[in-house]
């Protein structure tokens, strides 16, 4: 009878432990900061022994995203990684191989987590649908929240240094609400719509983020001065938030003036919030400030969903199939999903790995001044791990 009552017991805290990460909700910002969370010194952690394997749904993209894919189950594997990948292949260019938006949103609810490439958006739609697939997929899953942390890797030179800032975009509505007709020929009408309710929430997401990371500043970056009503009601969410958290120093930006700032003066930003197409474009220009759009890590939040992605959402289509494409972004968003998951040992064992082999300076690829192959790239990574 005791030793029933025993295995009961272990039976029923396995199962919770395993339920407890695989819901576990309330947005996992800590992810951004996972680097930061277990130290891998000369007194190596043991290895730990899960009492469960995660479920995640994969989502290998277009373009170079089913070798970035291909290279992530490597190293997962090499690492030990308890995690169960649930794949699709999700693409609004290769309709006939695709799977169905209901599956793949089905298996991201019932997992709440998931990894993913880039998803192409044709510049013809067979349907008409001016939502591309990647949208229809960030409104089903409400993925409101980008959260990109910019910050200088060691060995891939740059002309700033230290840089460490953190965007913050909402991406449901704003200039991509695929709103658009055609008045009177010739005359064509896009619609921008924003809110107070999605405004709010993106605005206290990131003082949210802020508070819990430690950070100073938040800047809210618009075009209020144009847009009066729109960016106006923007600005003014934002304003009202910053009310309620008077341990944040708040400010405003312009966008243009931001863009200048950006690429002059990276440092003077810590956290930035904005609209949907301003976070577009300065996602992409900071993430060439550290290197490039294969090196930089995203994610995407729903209020219990956390997707994990690289951050610029570029398919590379012209490297498909070549053996040429950095893993490092994916490498990086793939390590932040393990802390999601609470498994920080393998999180921090896969950074480290990546992070000493850029150190290294022996293995770079083609967009970061190197010849080394994706292959060979990840081969690096594996025997990293084993050291």
């Amino acid at each position: 009878m005791l030793n029933h009552s025993l295995r009961s017991l272990a039976t029923g805290l396995r199962a919770g432990l395993a339920s407890g990460v695989r819901g576990r909700r309330g947005l996992s910002l800590s992810a951004v900061h996972a680097d930061e969370a277990v130290h891998l010194g000369s007194d190596v952690t043991p290895r730990p022994k899960p009492w469960f394997r995660a479920p995640v749904t994969l989502i290998p993209g277009d373009g170079v995203g089913p070798e970035i894919a291909d290279a992530i189950r490597d190293v997962f594997k090499a690492g030990g990684v308890p995690v169960d990948f649930e794949t699709f292949f999700l693409s609004e260019i290769n309709q006939a191989s695709s799977a169905s938006l209901q599956t793949v949103c089905e298996s991201v609810v019932k997992n709440q987590v998931c990894l993913m490439g880039h998803l192409a958006t044709p510049e013809f739609s067979r349907t008409g649908s001016l939502d591309s697939l990647g949208m229809k997929f960030r409104r089903e899953l409400d993925l409101f929240a980008n959260v990109v942390r910019v910050k200088n890797r060691q060995g891939i030179p740059t002309r700033h240094n230290n840089v460490d800032l953190v965007i913050i975009r909402e991406q449901i509505e704003g200039e991509y609400s695929a709103l658009e007709h055609e008045s009177i020929p010739g005359v064509i009408e896009c619609l921008k719509i924003v809110t107070e309710k999605r405004s709010r929430r993106i605005a206290k997401f990131a003082f949210d983020f802020a508070v819990r990371h430690g950070r100073n500043r938040v800047t809210a970056i618009h075009k209020a001065n144009i847009m009066k009503l729109g960016d106006g009601l923007f600005l003014k969410s934002c304003q009202e938030v910053a009310r309620l958290y008077p341990n944040i120093e708040f400010e405003t930006m312009i966008v243009d003036n931001c863009t200048m700032q950006l690429v002059s003066n990276p440092h003077q930003f810590d956290v930035m919030v904005m609209p949907n197409l301003y976070g577009d474009i300065l996602t992409n220009l900071a993430s060439g400030l550290v290197g490039g759009a294969g090196v930089v890590a995203g994610e995407s939040f729903s209020s219990d969903i956390a997707c994990f992605e690289p951050a610029t959402r570029h398919m590379f289509s012209l490297a498909a199939g070549k053996n040429l494409a950095n893993p490092t972004g994916m490498l990086y968003a793939s390590a932040n999903l393990l802390s999601h998951l609470n498994l920080p040992f393998h999180s921090q064992m896969i950074k480290s790995a990546v992070d000493r082999v850029l150190r290294s300076g022996k293995h770079k690829t083609k967009d970061v001044g190197g010849h080394t192959t994706t292959k060979e790239f990840v081969n690096a990574i594996i025997k990293h791990l084993e050291t």
